[in-house]
């Protein structure tokens, strides 16, 4: 699988170590910054991974900050992608399962080592289910009444 991985100063040590793991594991990964930890501004990364999905030349992101919230929010700010923060492998499973997300997102400051691993392990070995979650994905972004 083809991944593009990003991170801000609070993500790049996680990030690393993901790195490792994903080209361990065979994956194609891009690197898309940043290599140290002065500090930087994390929408420059987000779109950089989300701009790699959204045009096919990586098939899913991951994305690394203290919190995986600003992250997050960017790439969720972009149309026809999702992004999801998790800091379990059950909702890092179910954000591929039901929603689709082609972005994860982890904070370095929440979750260890081992545990964003599980997480990034989890989600990649989903795939989505589509049918009643198509459905209710094409709702997030068209409104309706209930």
């Amino acid at each position: 699988m083809r991944i593009a991985l990003g991170a801000d100063h609070g993500g790049v040590h996680l990030k690393d170590r993901l790195a490792a793991v994903l080209l361990a594991a065979g994956h194609d990964v891009e690197d898309v910054g940043t290599h140290d930890t002065s500090s930087c501004d994390y929408p420059d990364f987000a779109h950089a991974v989300a701009d790699r999905v959204l045009d096919g030349r990586a098939d899913r992101g991951v994305l690394v900050c203290g919190t995986g919230q600003g992250m997050a929010m960017t790439v969720n700010a972009r149309p026809g992608i999702r992004a999801a923060v998790v800091a379990d492998t059950f909702s890092a499973q179910m954000a591929s399962l039901h929603n689709d997300a082609r972005v994860l997102c982890l904070g370095e400051r929440v979750v260890g080592q081992g545990l964003a691993q599980a997480c990034l392990e989890a989600w990649l070995g989903a795939s989505f289910e589509g049918g009643r979650h198509q459905r209710r994905i094409d709702k997030m972004t068209a409104p309706s009444d209930p």
